[in-house]
């Protein structure tokens, strides 16, 4: 079971940048890989990237080349670095375990790229 906090949402115009951060907590195999989810009204929840203990790192497509996942073990934090935003990333994102995550979802943090 995988227990997180995200924060760093917000609003922010279209090309621009922002850090999302989630602090997790949980068993050592629920935590080995961690993820960023997001869920934008009416589409299914999508895995944005992830992100192993050793730093092997994965994206979506949709995000290839303009996000970076990274994690720092000794704070139990990882982050989504998101630049050249676009209205299509709006969306709440979670954080949770990368490859079986946990039935129970955090608040998540909104996203909203608009001008």
């Amino acid at each position: 079971q995988v227990h997180v906090v995200e924060s760093g949402g917000g609003l922010v115009q279209p090309g621009g940048s922002l850090r999302l951060s989630c602090v997790f907590s949980g068993s050592i195999a629920s935590i080995y890989t961690m993820g960023w989810y997001r869920q934008a009204p009416g589409k299914q929840r999508e895995l944005v990237a992830r992100i192993t203990y050793g730093g092997n790192k994965m994206y979506a497509d949709s995000v290839k080349g303009r996000f970076t996942i990274s994690r720092d073990n000794s704070k139990n934090t990882v982050y989504l670095q998101m630049n050249s935003l676009k209205p299509e990333d709006t969306a709440a994102y979670y954080c949770n375990g990368g490859s079986t995550p946990s039935l129970y979802w955090g608040q998540g943090t909104q996203v909203t790229v608009s001008s």
